[in-house]
């Protein structure tokens, strides 16, 4: 009796689901239709909205925040403030300011039997978001696929429920005061049932996008049905040469390091060329400001031990490498020449962001050509790896992969293209 209990809700829970499913994909029809200027009005309206319900989107964050323990390395990533929130809405604003990417002529020609033909930019249609903490991707992805013409369906996690439930309230509250179908864009439940949904609405869903861990990307890419786009961790390597400046180099590394440590850009592995070791006892007091874990390979640690805190400094292990720490946590590897540091990055990098600390210009076009990755550093900070620093507006995710989208996402990578064909009673022998 339990059983048949247990299996009458589950399949009325899918048929819910289902119906929410096709409810999106209905909706993403009318996006069509919409016109660019009532798209902008609704962003600048939400804008304005989240910037009025901060009290109430700050209440909700508290409620998620306490169900997780500080010291977690997605706390910071699940936090809002005040001040994030008034940046999130210049996001949005920004997003209103960017052309249009929808119905762009790609190409067009004529052929010889009359036929005209045009290759324009449209909508990918229904997008599914699976993701992690980070309540701000509620509104980043929202403002993007609206602009872009694209309904939403939204997978968050139960660790930012609360956050994210207030955020879609929001976006609906905005969307019906412009008489607009609410169904733009839903919320599934965080329970785990619904993600598996997601992966499997093939006639529903065009594609699916996972921002998280990377078991969380792994587990989409190996369940989905729905086609992927990956945006992978960010286990991210900074190189400094033997040309390399020391004082330009130190506040690039400090920065990429200790900016924002729950960030996929955040710097995780320093490759040091063996000839500049002894710098490193340059930058140690400004890492161990900002309480920096190191983690050091042998001839590293023999240097960092001079001058680095005996509580903060540690010994590398294989562990320690190729790993996306999103934490105070920094490992440190020594290289003898240029082409070890290129092995090193290749076998650990999750090809998401590279960088090189060098004066040597050869060197510098040597690395930018060698690194496999979305986004390639010279000289800057990786944490620069990111839609609003492109001057995308806000963005999707960091695509890792090399078909149709790589590095940050926003509105040209969130449309697909259609040949319209335009003729005069030609037909075909």
């Amino acid at each position: 009796m339990i059983t048949s209990i247990c299996s009458r809700t589950n399949n009325l829970y899918n048929m819910d689901l289902q119906n929410l499913f096709k409810n999106v994909r209905a909706a993403s029809r009318k996006l069509n239709l919409i016109t660019e200027e009532k798209i902008n009005t609704v962003l600048e309206q939400l804008a304005a909205k989240a910037l009025e319900k901060t009290p109430a989107i700050l209440q909700a964050n508290q409620l998620d925040l306490g169900r997780m323990d500080a010291n977690d390395p997605k706390h910071d990533r699940l936090k809002l403030t005040t001040e994030r929130i008034n940046g999130i809405a210049s996001d949005i604003l920004n997003v209103i300011k960017l052309p249009s990417p929808l119905n762009r002529v790609l190409s067009e020609k004529s052929l010889d039997n009359g036929l005209q033909l045009k290759k324009v930019s449209v909508p990918l249609g229904v997008i599914g978001i699976i993701y992690e903490s980070r309540p701000n991707v509620t509104f980043d992805v929202f403002s993007l696929c609206l602009k872009s013409g694209n309904a939403l369906v939204l997978k968050g996690g139960s660790d930012a429920k609360d956050s994210n439930k207030v955020i879609v309230d929001i976006i609906h509250e905005v969307l019906d005061q412009n008489d607009l179908d609410k169904n733009i864009v839903q919320l599934l439940p965080p329970e785990r049932e619904a993600t598996h949904a997601l992966l499997n609405a093939v006639d529903y869903v065009d594609i699916i996008i996972p921002r998280g861990s990377q078991n969380l990307i792994n587990y989409v890419r190996e369940n989905a049905k729905v086609p992927v786009i990956e945006t992978g961790a960010g286990i991210v390597h900074t190189y400094f040469d033997q040309s390399a400046d020391l004082k330009k180099g130190t506040e690039i590394v400090v920065n990429a390091k200790t900016r924002r440590v729950s960030v996929c850009n955040a710097l995780d592995c320093l490759i040091m060329h063996r000839s500049r070791l002894e710098d490193l006892n340059y930058m140690a007091p400004l890492l161990a400001e900002k309480d920096v874990e190191v983690y050091a390979d042998e001839q590293a640690y023999e240097i960092l031990k001079q001058s680095y805190p005996a509580g903060k400094l540690f010994r590398a292990t294989d562990e320690h490498f190729g790993i996306e720490f999103l934490s105070l946590k920094l490992s440190v590897k020594t290289v003898a020449n240029f082409e070890d540091a290129l092995d090193h990055i290749a076998k650990y990098s999750s090809r998401h962001s590279e960088a090189i600390i060098a004066e040597d210009e050869k060197t510098v076009d040597m690395f930018l050509k060698a690194v496999d990755a979305a986004a390639v550093y010279a000289n800057t900070s990786t944490a620069f790896t990111d839609g609003a620093q492109f001057g995308l507006g806000a963005e999707i995710g960091i695509s890792t992969q090399k078909l149709h989208a790589r590095g940050p996402m926003a509105l040209e990578e969130l449309t697909s293209y259609k040949w319209i064909i335009k003729g005069n009673g030609q037909v075909r022998s």
